[in-house]
């Protein structure tokens, strides 16, 4: 980036954008109280599942099926509760961040010197927040402009068959790609899908998400094997050569995500802002997807998922299984999963399961009969095990057989994302027109692995 570039993107003005909850149904704003009536009925039926449990312990036999049924049953009400105490605190943080952005708009920059290139303003979204990368302004300075995105909007809303008034077309032939049916999404609503599957994605908001343009690869250099101990020595000698200290790199290229999202035209014709129901239902989608491809992704055209064993992100010496069983995690098992990991990445650490982990390990306890799994009381706060947030997701393994992995504990921030500035979108006006509906495919380019093995380890359990 030339120094004028910077020094005109270091005077714009701030600008935040609004941004629309990304799930599928639309989300009730629950009111505080509500919520901490919540945790105290989660507290209550905890606390009666437990005490079957320590009934069947205090008589030392297993639970009888009427028991098993009723503690099931508890714990099905727990999940239950859980995920709508989760869903509700994620609204009230949306509401409070859509307060403080909703209605801003790009000004323009007085250091502009008249050449056509606008400073890219400061986005709200930490991907397009944290840009570092040496932009081009000429390419991605129009997506910018109050004109494209004006015309970008006309272009969602038109009906078939209408065209664009001369001055919202002309925008739009500004883009290179309107000739093969797709058009660049302005950075603003770029800002705001990608903010919406950040707010759904765990591993997003935990994670170092970088922005790079045109696609392009992202590399970093990696310290691969620390320098050996120093040795004592005199004054006037330097000590002996170390010959272990190795470098690396990581490399991410962002790959393409594609997704289509059908909407009725009576909708359309109704909704009061269509960006934003592009980006909800496209947030929506491309986030489960995400946080898939983030947990299990093979590396090979997606990211790669920290509960795949790679030497480019986490190999096979970060697993742990020693006590556990072929079919369940145990309290030991637990404690040298947790301290594998060095006590510099513990501030930052949490634990990732699915939901059938996170019911196994609830029933564990330690030699003073205290359960490891602690659920939180207070609004905001998650659970915790052995001193770790606990944090659950569908897409986390959950198969109990011989040396599956069913968790791990780490610190996120070093699982890198890199996401492409540019995000192609496409209308689809008669493939659908039998059912009165119309098409929008959106096409994003992002990539994600593990930069740092040694910042997790994985639960494995025992081998056959």
């Amino acid at each position: 980036m030339t120094a004028t570039a910077r020094d005109r993107r270091r005077g714009s003005h701030c600008v935040t954008v609004g941004w629309n909850w990304p799930n599928e149904k639309s989300m009730e704003v629950i009111p505080m109280f509500e919520i901490r009536k919540m945790l105290e009925d989660r507290a209550n039926l905890i606390h009666e599942a437990r005490s079957i449990l320590e009934k069947a312990e205090g008589e030392v036999r297993d639970l009888s099926q009427e028991e098993q049924n009723r503690w099931e049953a508890l714990w099905g009400e727990v999940e239950a509760l859980t995920s709508r105490i989760e869903r509700a605190q994620r609204v009230e943080e949306a509401e409070s961040r859509l307060a403080q952005s909703m209605d801003a708009a790009i000004r323009p920059d007085p250091g502009d010197n008249g050449d056509g290139d606008r400073a890219l303003p400061e986005f709200q979204s930490r991907a397009l927040h944290e840009m570092g990368a040496d932009l081009d302004l000429s390419t991605l300075g129009r997506l910018i402009q109050p004109e494209y995105r004006t015309a970008f909007a006309a272009w969602l809303r038109r009906r078939p068959g209408e065209r664009l008034p001369s001055a919202e077309a002309r925008a739009l032939q500004a883009d290179q790609d309107i000739y093969g049916g797709y058009l660049y999404a302005p950075l603003q609503f770029v800002d705001r899908l990608i903010k919406a599957v950040d707010d759904q994605v765990f591993i997003r908001q935990w994670a170092t998400v970088m922005a790079v343009t045109d696609g392009e690869a992202l590399g970093a250099p990696s310290l691969d094997n620390d320098p050996a101990d120093p040795t004592w020595t005199s004054e006037l000698s330097i000590g002996s050569e170390d010959s272990t200290m190795s470098f690396g790199r990581r490399e991410l290229n962002p790959h393409p995500l594609a997704k289509y999202i059908k909407i009725s035209r009576k909708l359309l014709r109704k909704a009061p802002s269509v960006e934003g129901l592009v980006i909800q239902r496209l947030g929506y989608k491309f986030s489960v997807t995400a946080e898939n491809a983030y947990l299990n992704g093979s590396g090979a055209g997606q990211p790669l998922g920290v509960f795949v064993a790679s030497n480019d992100g986490i190999p096979t010496s970060r697993d742990v299984s020693a006590d556990n069983t072929t079919t369940a995690i145990t309290f030991d098992g637990l404690i040298n999963a947790k301290y594998a990991l060095k006590g510099q990445y513990w501030p930052r650490a949490r634990w990732l399961m699915h939901r059938d982990t996170v019911k196994m390990a609830a029933k564990l306890k330690d030699s003073n009969g205290q359960y490891l799994w602690r659920e939180s009381v207070r609004v905001g706060e998650p659970d915790r095990m052995l001193g770790f947030p606990v944090f659950m997701s569908e897409y986390a393994p959950n198969t109990f057989t011989a040396s599956q992995y069913v968790g791990i504990l780490g610190d996120f921030s070093f699982y890198w994302i890199a996401d492409s500035l540019q995000m192609e979108m496409q209308r689809l006006d008669e493939l659908f027109a039998a059912t009165n509906q119309v098409g929008y495919v959106g096409r994003l380019e992002s990539d994600g692995m593990p930069v740092l093995s040694e910042a997790f380890v994985r639960v494995q359990l025992a081998a056959s």
